[in-house]
């Protein structure tokens, strides 16, 4: 008898859970007539702000634009220098490169993956503006030496938590750490809309602001534009489904922090991989469930999963200096490649049932016993 597929996420099984409230929220917002910028996106912003301890959340239409109008508000301008990481999605270099300032990458920590801040100084020169720690998998970047390079060198910093809303860092809330916080809520994050969703958080009253403007047209008042800014309001349903599951959040991750922790046990003597790392610093929050397979098994091991009807992913099998856009600048940097060929995503979510687990990890553990 066939087994069950397992998929790498599955969202239907949030929906059922919560179908009675989602479906009431929506049925509210589809009888009230109002659908762009209303009473929801106020509310969530206001309850993002509690949540995270800080002054200001922005609501937006997505993780990019949050990246995006965050960079412009921390005043980014051509030819200027951000340093980031290139183990991470494109937007967060994109953001940069939308301005036409340049994004430097610093390689990769290979237990967290995330930036290493022991090369930061390094790449800084007289036109570095600022610096963009990506909080990757559900990891808390090292915050506090990379706010004090900022202050020493005065450079803005900007957090991109689009993996990580919810984690903390020594006890602080991801994104109320440096000068502002771009998150996502795209369907499969830990907190996810239907759809495409973000938001900029911050403490600095001038950067909220700018992107409150920014955000519709660069307008404070309609028709009376001051700036060139977009069209990034954040829609009526989509805040609505939000407010219902931010209430779920901190139940979730602790639950996939729960089901981490199973991986772990099932998992740490199988020859041939890498369980993740949690630092002491770090409250981890598994957006991704992430291994290391070595041995240039990789490849092979996600097949023969794929063939036993387990899902699994590559976050990210080409590094951003890689990629066509950057690779002239001949970057070398060799952790972020290393861990491009090595890191595979299991199948993670808050719902995930023990058995399901357990035979992920079984299947793993046959296959590579005989790799």
């Amino acid at each position: 008898m066939s087994q069950t597929r397992v998929p790498l996420l599955d969202l239907r099984a949030e929906i059922e859970y919560l179908w009675e409230e989602l479906n009431e929220a929506i049925q509210q917002v589809l009888r009230s007539g109002t659908f762009i910028m209303g009473p929801n996106v106020k509310a969530l912003e206001q309850e993002i702000a509690a949540y995270l301890g800080v002054k200001h959340a922005v609501a937006l239409n997505s993780g990019t634009d949050a990246l995006i109008l965050g960079v412009h508000a921390l005043g980014i301008r051509p030819s200027d220098e951000v340093i980031t990481t290139p183990f991470t999605f494109f937007a967060t270099a994109e953001a940069v490169s939308h301005f036409h300032a340049v994004p430097v990458f610093v390689d990769i920590d290979p237990k967290t993956y995330n930036l290493d801040v022991s090369q930061v100084r390094a790449k800084i020169t007289p036109r570095t503006k600022a610096i963009i720690p990506v909080h990757l998998y559900g990891h808390a970047a090292d915050m506090d030496p990379i706010l004090e390079i900022a202050r020493e060198y005065g450079l803005k910093v900007l957090e991109d938590v689009a993996q990580a809303f919810g984690g903390a860092y020594k006890g602080r809330k991801l994104g109320s750490i440096g000068d502002a916080g771009a998150l996502s809520f795209f369907p499969s994050k830990n907190l996810g809309a239907f759809g495409d969703a973000g938001m900029l958080v911050t403490n600095n009253d001038e950067i909220a602001e700018t992107v409150r403007m920014l955000r519709v047209h660069g307008a404070r008042k309609k028709y009376y534009n001051e700036r060139v800014g977009v069209n990034s309001r954040l829609d009526e349903l989509q805040a609505a489904i939000l407010r219902v599951k931010l209430r779920y959040l901190d139940e979730w991750n602790a639950r996939r922090r729960a089901t981490a922790a199973y991986y772990n046990q099932l998992l740490s003597e199988v020859p041939g991989i890498t369980i993740p790392y949690e630092a002491p610093y770090a409250y981890h929050v598994y957006h991704q469930y992430t291994i290391r397979v070595h041995n240039g098994q990789r490849d092979r091991l996600q097949m023969l999963l794929k063939e036993a009807g387990i899902d699994t992913f590559v976050y990210y099998p080409v590094p951003l200096h890689r990629l066509p856009v950057y690779e002239h600048r001949g970057d070398c940097l060799p952790e972020a490649e290393r861990a491009s060929r090595e890191v595979l995503s299991l199948p993670m979510g808050p719902l995930m049932n023990l058995e399901t687990q357990q035979q992920v990890a079984d299947k793993i553990r046959a296959l590579m016993e005989y790799a």
